[in-house]
């Protein structure tokens, strides 16, 4: 099953990339690399809609793997979180942050490891 990169729309295969998740809106944004995030926010971070409820989840549905903390300020989470997990083979890695806003600066700063 791929997906498109919601910024540059190039297929994004299931262990592969990155998938943003805003659970509260339900809905989800898909990246085929970190930096895309980047002009993603900037330009206001068009959402797609998540499966519906009754659908199969994803490999990265995030409802168990949320951190509690903000990956950026360390604030703690609440419902209005956004999640991204990094997918790489099956391996599932994810980042919690306060807002879109954070998740930006966070991007910009190299990710994960850049910080």
């Amino acid at each position: 099953m791929s997906d498109a990169c919601s910024w540059c729309g190039t297929g994004v295969a299931g262990g592969e990339g990155f998938r943003a998740h805003e659970p509260a809106g339900s809905r989800r944004a898909v990246f085929c690399r970190l930096e895309h995030v980047v002009p993603w926010v900037i330009r206001g971070g068009a959402w797609e809609a998540a499966p519906p409820a009754g659908a199969p989840p994803a490999p990265s549905t995030p409802a168990a793997m949320a951190p509690g903390t903000c990956a950026w300020c360390r604030a703690e989470l609440d419902a209005a979180r956004v999640v991204l997990v990094r997918e790489r083979g099956q391996h599932r890695i994810a980042d919690g942050f306060c807002s879109t806003a954070h998740l930006l600066e966070w991007a910009k700063a190299g990710g994960r490891y850049g910080r």
